[in-house]
């Protein structure tokens, strides 16, 4: 193993002790720049946060290659976190990182982090060939990556590219994930006074229960879900509600029944309510596209290659949820997502397994060496 474990256990300590809930990343966002900066790169930040109304934008920074004729590669990572991320406490158990169960452990996606800046550092170290890299820290990835959605896309630019931040050992490698709408419904009736005269009122929340036996919920197929998240309405026993708010995601692998499936739900909404007065509004909101990658891709044999060198077990399959890797291969570089061993993120049983820590490092920086053209 080339990589310095202590080094990298360290790092990823220091990393999760620092609060970085979505649109808060300024303090990590510095300390990277800062990291990135000495291990010879040059470094941006976009202004995604003017948007997205955080106090970071997106980092993208650049390493110049030794090896003209090797592939520009892209490898990335998101620098927030969920709740609760204040004064993580980790400790390791018979070889299991893990919080003291009071918060988050912090590995979705600092696992990620970690194995970026350490492959950096053992590239220059070691003086091993590679080709040109660029490196790409966002923010707000746990709100709907919606740093990524919103990167100044002049900046990146590759010819293939790696996020770190999948759930899974080392050794997985997610070649298909779905593309996400988001559906708003505003369900409008009349108010009126539920005990003095009801039958004046036209009832909001029985409108809602009526259309939603009718919406599509759940695994719709392998590749096609559809969950209704939010619903809120009423004020009181005593008032008959008039507004009723449902948020609800849909999502496919498959770009045509996502559409589909889309406009079933809006049409749910629209026209199956039987009661006199109700007014339904719906509005759409495309979250981030599908991706479907050829295993014979480069980004895909790469990752395969370097994987069965180290010996891990290779799993390339597709997955249910969404990362910044859809707007990457949506703007036109194709990404794959690689496994870290996060489990149970977005838990406060979050663990992560010290060795996934060290080969998910040693992982990226044999995928950079074998792209080099050394192996």
């Amino acid at each position: 193993m080339q990589i310095n474990k202590e080094r990298v256990l360290q790092e990823f300590f220091e990393l999760i002790s620092i609060p970085c809930l979505s649109k808060n990343e300024r303090q990590v966002a510095d300390l990277l720049t800062k990291r990135l900066e000495e291990l010879g790169g040059t470094v941006t930040e976009d202004q995604a946060n003017k948007v997205l109304g955080g106090n970071t934008g997106n980092l993208v920074a650049n390493f110049k290659g030794t090896v003209a004729t090797a592939p520009k590669i892209m490898v990335s990572a998101h620098m927030d976190c969920v709740a609760p991320c204040d004064n993580i406490k980790p400790q390791i158990v018979d070889g299991v990182i893990k919080s003291d169960g009071t918060t988050i452990l912090g590995g979705d996606d600092k696992g990620g982090v970690v194995a970026i800046l350490e492959t950096l550092r053992v590239l220059k170290e070691k003086n091993i060939p590679h080709g040109d890299i660029q490196v790409v820290f966002s923010v707000c990835e746990e709100q709907g990556v919606a740093g990524a959605k919103n990167i100044d896309k002049s900046l990146i630019g590759a010819d293939f590219g790696y996020s770190l931040d999948s759930s899974g050992r080392p050794g997985k490698i997610i070649n298909a994930a779905p593309g996400q709408n988001k559906i708003f419904a505003k369900i409008h009736g009349k108010t009126s006074h539920g005990g003095v005269s009801p039958e004046k009122g036209i009832n909001a929340i029985k409108a809602a229960g009526e259309i939603i036996v009718k919406v599509p919920s759940g695994r719709i197929d392998e590749e096609t879900t559809c969950n209704m998240g939010i619903i809120n309405g009423g004020r009181a026993t005593n008032i008959v509600p008039d507004l009723v708010e449902i948020a609800c995601d849909a999502r496919s692998r498959n770009q045509a029944k996502l559409d589909n499936l889309t406009k079933t739900i809006v049409d749910a909404f629209e026209n199956s309510c039987t009661m006199e007065g109700v007014r339904v509004e719906v509005e759409v909101v495309p979250s981030y596209g599908s991706y479907l990658l050829d295993n014979a891709s480069s980004c895909i044999s790469l990752a395969q290659k370097a994987a069965e060198r180290l010996g891990l077990p290779v799993n390339i399959g597709g997955t249910g949820g969404g990362s910044d890797a859809n707007h990457y291969n949506n703007f036109g570089i194709p990404t794959t997502v690689l496994g870290t061993g996060m489990t149970n993120v977005h838990t406060c049983d979050e663990i992560l397994l010290e060795e996934d820590l060290y080969v998910t490092a040693e992982w990226l920086l044999e995928i950079l060496t074998e792209a080099g053209g050394t192996k």
